[in-house]
């Protein structure tokens, strides 16, 4: 587990992503959720690095979810994060994505986190810009995509 001031993040159990993946009524979220669940029973070994993580306000509120798609030989790994409606525009997503990257790059072998946003959520692009990501001029699955480095990210 991960703290700061007002937000905790630390990577869901089996039992928690199962609970997620049961409970939610969005089929691309439903489908995520899934995907990531088997790749933590594919790659045990790296459960952290593929499961869903879990964002809570210190009082225990579940305010989102973040996640890595894994930690792939030659390539660097790639955040994903939501916060529910009713908590953004409280700084909660910059935050988190600030502990999430400090995790990351406290691995050696990590020397960049790339992220993709969705090209008309510039809330998501000024997130990542607030915690150092720079844009790569390429597009993605999901949008435009972005990458910041350990170097340019000491905090």
């Amino acid at each position: 587990m991960i703290e700061s001031g007002r937000v905790r993040i630390y990577p869901a159990s089996r039992e928690q992503m199962e609970s997620f993946i049961t409970a939610e009524k969005d089929d691309e979220l439903k489908k995520a959720y899934s995907e990531m669940l088997e790749g933590c029973l594919s790659h045990p070994d790296q459960w952290d690095w593929y499961a869903m993580w879990m964002i809570e306000k210190t009082d225990g509120t579940h305010i989102g979810d973040l996640c890595y798609k894994g930690l792939k030989e030659n390539e660097n790994p790639e955040i994903g994060y939501g916060i529910l409606d009713e908590f953004r525009g409280q700084g909660y997503a910059t935050e988190v994505v600030k502990l999430a990257l400090k995790w990351a790059f406290d691995h050696p072998e990590v020397e960049a986190v790339e992220a993709e946003s969705d090209p008309d959520n510039a809330a998501s692009q000024r997130v990542l810009k607030k915690c150092g990501f720079l844009a790569t001029g390429e597009s993605g699955g999901e949008g435009p995509r972005f990458i910041v480095y350990k170097e340019n990210n000491k905090q």
